[in-house]
């Protein structure tokens, strides 16, 4: 059987392994996770990502998790915003900051998956899947 929601399995295997200060994550590999993986690597939220085998012969996406130093983390908190039964969608002028700015937003808009920075610029709104900061 399917998973329901892959965004947040994706959010919360990174979420975990940020706290226990792993090197890397494997998640499971679709053009939705991917380009989330993207928007963060562009961000600064991670250190890179990349499409590897599993051992069960599955492709998977191994994501590599950035930290400051030893103790500190790059990453405070990732949250997921919309969810398949309650999606949340708003405007272009409606898109919300995140820690009046500290944070992003990661947005599904027309243009692709985007930051909510980036969607101001290109005047488009769309879904809002998750934040981070």
């Amino acid at each position: 059987m399917g998973m329901t929601d892959p965004i947040a399995d994706m959010l919360t295997r990174i979420r975990n392994a940020n706290r226990a200060h792993f090197k890397s994550t494997d998640v499971a590999l679709s053009r939705m996770n991917l380009s989330v993986a993207k928007v963060l690597k562009k961000s600064g939220y991670i250190s890179g990502y990349d499409v590897k085998k599993n051992a069960l012969g599955r492709q998977v996406l191994r994501v590599f998790l950035k930290y400051v130093d030893a103790k500190r983390t790059v990453m405070t908190e990732i949250q997921r915003v919309s969810k398949p039964g309650r999606r949340i969608y708003v405007g272009s002028g409606e898109i919300p900051k995140v820690l009046n700015g500290y944070g992003i937003s990661i947005l599904s808009t027309s243009r692709g998956i985007v930051t909510d920075q980036e969607a101001r610029e290109l005047n488009v709104g769309g879904e809002i899947l998750c934040k981070v900061w």
